[in-house]
């Protein structure tokens, strides 16, 4: 597909997602969820999940290195695929194409799709669940939190975060095979 006919068809996404999309983000004018979801897009910027992965041996000993090690590495081929995919893509984040989507947090990229954010959230709860299912008490919500954030603060439409998600499941499906 030619870049005109990609264009074509995120800017039919953006029409359509702008509802939802706009209705998330009216939660970011409340200061108590704007500041728990800012918070939650923080930690997922990488810091909960670097400490995740070096805390995981000190906690687990020999069983979690591993685990932490392949974190790693699916963290690092994450990465790589969401860089690709948005500069494929090049879908401009919600608050630059929509006035009425207030950013409620500052991004740390041009592009929207995917997130990158949900992605790892994601990736890295799977894995760590699947080996250590206790921390889930802990991860599930903060990943949910992390990936509702993004579109609440205006830095992502849904199908981002869905996106996201996707490519997070797969390579947490492929983290936990190794």
């Amino acid at each position: 597909m030619k870049a005109t006919g990609i264009n074509t068809v995120i800017a039919r996404f953006d029409a359509a997602e702008y509802g939802l999309c706009r209705r998330l983000n009216r939660g970011a004018s409340f200061a108590v969820p704007r500041r728990v979801f800012q918070i939650a897009s923080r930690l997922g910027d990488g810091l909960a999940w670097y400490a995740l992965i070096l805390v995981l041996p000190l906690i687990y000993g020999r069983p979690a290195v591993k685990p932490a090690i392949v974190m790693a590495l699916t963290g690092a081929l994450g990465v790589l695929v969401y860089a690709l995919l948005k500069r494929m893509f090049v879908r401009e984040r919600p608050f630059i194409t929509h006035a009425a989507i207030d950013r409620a947090a500052a991004p740390l990229d041009r592009y929207s799709f995917p997130s990158g954010h949900t992605l790892h959230a994601v990736s890295f709860t799977w894995q760590a669940c699947a080996h250590f299912p206790e921390l889930a008490w802990v991860l599930v919500p903060l990943a949910a939190l992390i990936a509702g954030s993004r579109v609440v603060l205006g830095l992502h439409y849904p199908s981002d975060v869905v996106a996201g998600a996707a490519i997070g499941a797969a390579l947490a499906a492929l983290g936990t095979s190794l």
